[in-house]
């Protein structure tokens, strides 16, 4: 059993009973063992029914486990019936990377909302990673939010693994529909000049249909500002809120334009807050971002 086996194997034998864990355990052994696909997939429908919804009860320790295990798997928000279907995936044979792909395929193509969402949140535990890609993709153009952000949050995989074209539509779409960038994983490092241009561009729409800009947005824009968005940055600082002035401050200071620098040195005491590391990005998300209120 992989460590990552293990480790649900534990969190699970905490949180439902001795009957669903010997069911979940046959069920996964039928499954390594090349049972017909139909016992898959009936399996995968039934977790719910022998294991039940509850959130996983996980600690402090559990959670830095996973993150030792698998860097940036964040399963904090995980139900048992996730974990119990994360399960089933693992135990599928996947020597054969094609046919696994197939299989996987499959599943998405018949899964309903519930059975996606613990689909693409298992995506950064699944072996061949680098063939999921298009299924990710597709992924984000889901209408359904909760499909969306077991993708776009938490989730190591769209940072390790999606091209820029994807990525960016990624980010752009959780602007669009208020997901909270911060829980982005990879954001700062997947940051780019395009992405800024088509945020930046947004913000424009946004402002000409008199509607307010979502402050995160400026994250990713400072490191690649040019003249017109140092002139957007102006504009934000003078006319903003405190949240999007300190958005505007921080996107300044990220700027290596001389012309951001002095923007940034009309406002003394945001100058430095910053300076002082008492306003950094991370503590915008914590304050700004609803996290205290």
């Amino acid at each position: 059993m992989s460590k990552v086996n293990k480790l649900l194997h534990q969190w699970l034998l905490r949180s439902v009973s001795e009957t669903a864990i010997a069911w979940l355990e046959q069920k996964q052994a039928q499954i390594a063992g090349g049972a017909a696909e139909r016992v898959f997939f009936t399996a995968f429908s039934a977790v719910p029914r022998y294991l039940g919804k509850e959130n996983l009860q996980l600690t402090s320790q559990d959670l830095e486990a996973a993150q030792e295990i698998v860097p940036a798997w964040y399963p904090d928000n995980w139900t048992v019936d996730q974990a119990g279907r994360t399960l089933l995936l693992l135990a599928l044979p996947h020597n054969d990377a094609d046919g696994y792909v197939r299989s996987l395929d499959r599943v998405f193509s018949s899964a309903d909302m519930g059975e996606l969402v613990a689909l693409y949140q298992s995506l950064p535990l699944l072996p061949h990673p680098e063939l999921h890609r298009h299924r990710t993709a597709e992924g984000i153009r889901s209408n359904m939010t909760n499909v969306f952000q077991a993708i776009a949050l938490g989730n190591s995989y769209p940072a390790n693994y999606l091209d820029n074209a994807a990525w960016n539509q990624m980010v752009l779409k959780a602007v669009f529909v208020g997901s909270p960038l911060h829980q982005i994983w990879g954001l700062d490092r997947r940051a780019n000049p395009e992405l800024a241009r088509m945020l930046v561009n947004y913000a424009h729409e946004r402002w000409a249909a008199k509607r307010s800009v979502p402050p995160e947005l400026w994250r990713l824009v400072g490191k690649f500002a040019d003249s017109a968005i140092i002139a957007d940055l102006e504009k934000v600082l003078a006319t903003g809120d405190i949240a999007e002035k300190e958005a505007a401050a921080l996107a300044c200071a990220e700027s290596s334009l001389p012309k951001a620098q002095a923007l940034l040195s009309h406002y003394p005491d945001l100058h430095s807050s910053i300076q002082q590391g008492n306003l950094t990005w991370n503590s915008f998300s914590r304050d700004a971002c609803g996290e205290r209120r």
